[in-house]
């Protein structure tokens, strides 16, 4: 019979591409998992799992038991934050997923509103940048993602979606920068020089925006750590557009941020299921987050 256990089990090997992984984060062992799926493919008959090199694949069969998992277990989690509203509680676990930046700014000062206000909360944090962040969500794996997007990029179908505040994206230079004194510097400014790029969301973005002024940018350097991007443009490796809200997790005094023209922006925004909203636990959360990101909207 499949099981809910099952279905986690189908879910985390679908999203990490291998038995041991799975078995580490579902706290099992590898040859658990094994006979797990090897018991479920007797039961059905077919094998649901090959072996390509180091990573499995999904058969058909397979690969429709992880779509249904990821629905009935999205399901089963709105059902139960549901009960949770009909019962009123103020306790229990809010699973939240973060971008790397947001997550050293704005949710520091949320969880601890929460906290004071509601000891009985418990808060889990994972870090992740769109769209994985997004699916997460919609697969049910977390309640409320915090989030950003270019305001080129199209709404998550399905999902809620408030907005928080505008972050305004500034050029990134080394202190002793030709344009260091500037008061504000344009994308053809830079033109010519070597770029150090971001996350793949950003990188596609520095990309688009480059070419809309005119040029394709000479990406020398990528990296989805924030602290990274800051250390290679203080090396002289290149510039870059960054956020203003990276800065404020982290800024380094052997580089100088100067405001872009035109001007160009992110939206930071939080992600959730309808339903969810309903439940105290949730919403509570949403609030803190809103008191948080009203003061840094107003910088």
């Amino acid at each position: 019979m499949l099981e809910l256990r099952h279905l986690r089990m189908l879910r985390e090997i679908a999203r990490t591409g291998s038995y041991s992984a799975a078995a580490a984060n579902l706290g099992y062992t590898q040859p658990a998992i094994s006979q797990q799926v090897k018991a479920l493919e007797r039961v059905y008959g077919t094998p649901l799992l090959v072996r390509l090199g180091r990573r499995m694949r999904f058969t058909e069969a397979g690969a429709e038991l992880v779509r249904s998992a990821q629905v009935i277990l999205a399901g089963v989690a709105a059902a139960e934050q549901r009960v949770d509203a009909i019962a009123g509680r103020r306790s229990g676990r809010v699973r939240l997923v973060v971008f790397p930046s947001g997550s050293a700014t704005l949710v520091p000062p949320a969880a601890a509103q929460v906290r004071r206000e509601h000891p009985g909360i418990r808060m889990s944090l994972v870090e992740a940048e769109p769209p994985e962040s997004i699916e997460l969500v919609r697969s049910g794996e977390c309640d409320l993602a915090l989030t950003f997007a270019f305001v080129d990029e199209p709404d998550a179908a399905g999902l809620l979606r408030v907005r928080l505040f505008t972050d305004p994206l500034v050029a990134l230079l080394p202190s002793g920068h030709r344009l260091a004194e500037a008061e504000s510097v344009s994308l053809t400014d830079l033109a010519e020089e070597q770029w150090i790029a971001g996350c793949a969301v950003c990188r596609g973005h520095l990309v688009r925006i480059c070419q809309a002024a005119g040029f394709d940018p000479e990406i020398t350097f990528a990296t989805d750590d924030n602290l990274a991007v800051q250390a290679l443009v203080a090396a002289d490796l290149g510039v870059a557009v960054v956020p203003e809200l990276m800065l404020t997790a982290a800024w380094r005094p052997d580089t100088v941020s100067r405001p872009v023209h035109p001007a160009m922006c992110r939206e930071v925004f939080l992600y959730t299921w309808p339903d969810l909203m309903g439940v105290p636990t949730v919403r509570t959360t949403v609030s803190a987050l809103r008191r948080v990101a009203r003061t840094v909207g107003a910088r």
